[in-house]
């Protein structure tokens, strides 16, 4: 059955680089794709990574979603430090759109996935489709959910929401641009969105010790994806955790500055869970693991839902 809880020990099949044609982004988009290797009826998690990093990073998550069962894509946007565009590159300027373009272009470019990878063909759900990231990754994945980046006078801009994306996880998400530092009003304008039409469900991840240099407000400004939000949507807030969430961008990674594999592994049991009960309906994991926390005498995170 789809979504039922595999082995820990269950086989992941990865390929890299699978290369998706990208005709007027200057590069090609090249992506990891990350599946169990038995199972059909693979639900698909495309996966946006944070400033900088690539499809080779968020392997404590990507690998332990692909072993749970999804097929998981991980594309490499143009800020990757993999292709080290100079600042003063001509599409700079867009490459907040040109990540969401990458996300939309992995989903339009699903059979040609499919089709790249032995052993794939005839595995994959494309009913059942969430979008998911972290950092800047997050911000990108939330206008497939609906969120939009307003103006400088306000209004909302162009509405990128997808019908395809039945869900997300929001990891470490920027919160209002009413909050920003004058650094980030200037240099990043883009990060002032409005999550008035987010209504498509997630689960939105902060952590209560994130501190940004972005913002003038403290870590509850990464709770705004959730508290102005309409639709059903969850928070997870974890005790103790900073931008990093404990390292779920890599085991041991230098900007991690909280490390914590028992966050992380709480993390990646929370995030499958959740992921299965809203692309399965009916499936109870997300409701037994939010029992589980919250019956668990020493948390190390609390859930609160709407």
């Amino acid at each position: 059955m789809p979504g039922t809880p595999l082995p820990d020990s269950t086989m992941v099949i990865s390929a890299k680089p699978v290369v998706l044609s990208a005709p007027g982004r200057g590069e090609d988009l090249q992506l990891r794709v990350s599946a169990p290797a038995t199972g059909g009826d693979l639900p698909v998690v495309v996966f946006s990574h944070g400033f900088g990093w690539s499809m080779n990073g968020y392997a404590p998550l990507a690998d332990f979603w692909a072993a749970q069962g999804f097929l998981v894509l991980q594309p490499t946007h143009l800020d990757s430090r993999t292709l080290g565009l100079p600042a003063d590159d001509p599409r700079t300027p867009r490459i907040w759109r040109f990540r969401i373009e990458d996300l939309k272009r992995v989903l339009d470019g699903l059979d040609v996935l499919e089709a790249s990878v032995p052993g794939l063909a005839g595995r994959v759900d494309r009913d059942r489709v969430a979008v998911a990231g972290h950092s800047w990754g997050a911000q990108t994945a939330s206008t497939l959910l609906g969120a939009r980046v307003l103006d400088s006078d306000g209004v909302p801009g162009e509405d990128m929401s997808d019908p395809r994306v039945k869900a997300g996880v929001l990891l470490a998400m920027a919160g209002l641009g009413d909050d920003l530092t004058p650094f980030a009003v200037e240099h990043l304008p883009f990060m002032r969105p409005s999550f008035d039409t987010m209504t498509t469900p997630a689960l939105i991840v902060a952590g209560d010790r994130d501190d940004s240099a972005l913002s003038t407000r403290g870590p509850d400004w990464f709770t705004d994806p959730y508290t102005h939000s309409p639709g059903h949507k969850s928070l997870l807030t974890l005790f103790g955790a900073e931008h990093s969430l404990g390292g779920i961008p890599g085991y041991e990674v230098a900007e991690t500055t909280d490390e914590s594999p028992a966050r992380v592994a709480l993390l990646q049991h929370l995030t499958t869970a959740y992921l299965r009960g809203a692309l399965h309906p009916g499936d109870t994991s997300w409701k037994a693991a939010v029992i589980a926390l919250e019956e668990d005498p020493d948390p190390l995170g609390k859930i609160e839902s709407k």
